[in-house]
Parts: C-alpha cells; structure tokens; sequence
C-alpha cells in the first residue's frame, strides 16, 4: 500500500509544478483565421477602375522651321525661341500672332526639371487663350528607356 501512495504522491507533485510550455494552438488558431479575413477583404478594397494606361514611348521629334519653342526657367523667366521675353504680355502678343498663321505651328515648351509649376502652367494657359492647338512637351529621353528600345 506504500508504494501505490508514493506514486500517487509523485503524480500529484508533478502536476503542482508550473508548466514550461507555451500552447501556441491557440494562437495559430487566431493567426489563420486573420489571414483568411484579410484574403477576403483585400481584393474588396482594392477594387479599381479599369484602365488601359498608356505606354512609356519616346518619339524623336521632327523639328520643322515653323514651330515655336518656347523655354521656361527655373527662375520663371520665358524664352521665345531663345530670345528672352519681358513680361506676360509680350508672350501673349507672341503667341496671337502664332495663332492665326494656317496651318497653325506647334509650340514645343521647354521646362527646366526645377521650375516650378505654376510657371510652365501659366504658358499652357495663354496658349490655350489664345487658340492655340498643338502644345507639346520637350524632354530629355531617359537612358535606362533609351536602352531598352
């Protein structure tokens, strides 16, 4: 009877001790079920427009006598084909004249990469006061696309 007490006693001393293992069922058990919540609601949130963006391209341009190009720094400062213009009226004046010659020629505008905005937007504006129809953009072609075609 001894003996079946004593190991009794020791099974009982076994189960007072604390555990040293961490039951981490149920913690994969949250992680799973927060994973499929997440793969659910992911596509619902991302949800897009369908669009077909255009491609990058680069066209070498084809420099006819006519068209005007017109500069901007990046201290805003304008440039009718190289000559500097005093003020926004002389290139309103500039481009009125350009405006009713037929055809029409391109203004390419050149823009410092540091000129601020508003100032190659406000080219694009009076451009666009006083009729002119083709607008473009001149730019340094990238290497790493230059390369690649």
């Amino acid at each position: 009877m001894s003996s079946a007490f004593t190991s009794l006693n020791t099974e009982v001393e076994e189960d007072d001790r604390p555990m040293n293992e961490i039951n981490t069922t149920p913690l994969v058990d949250v992680m799973l079920v927060l994973l499929i919540v997440f793969m659910i609601t992911i596509p619902v949130i991302t949800q897009t427009v369908p669009l077909e963006l255009p491609k990058v391209r680069n066209q070498a341009t084809k420099t006819k006598p006519e068209n005007i190009n017109i500069s901007v720094n990046k201290d805003g400062q304008v440039f009718w084909n190289a000559a500097l213009l005093d003020d926004n009226q002389a290139l309103l004046d500039h481009l009125r004249g350009v405006a009713t010659i037929q055809p029409q020629p391109e203004v390419h505008i050149r823009a410092d990469q540091h000129t601020k905005y508003e100032f190659v937007g406000r080219v694009i504006l009076d451009a666009q006061r006083m009729g002119i129809l083709k607008v473009g953009f001149i730019t340094e072609p990238d290497s790493g696309a230059a390369a690649a075609h």
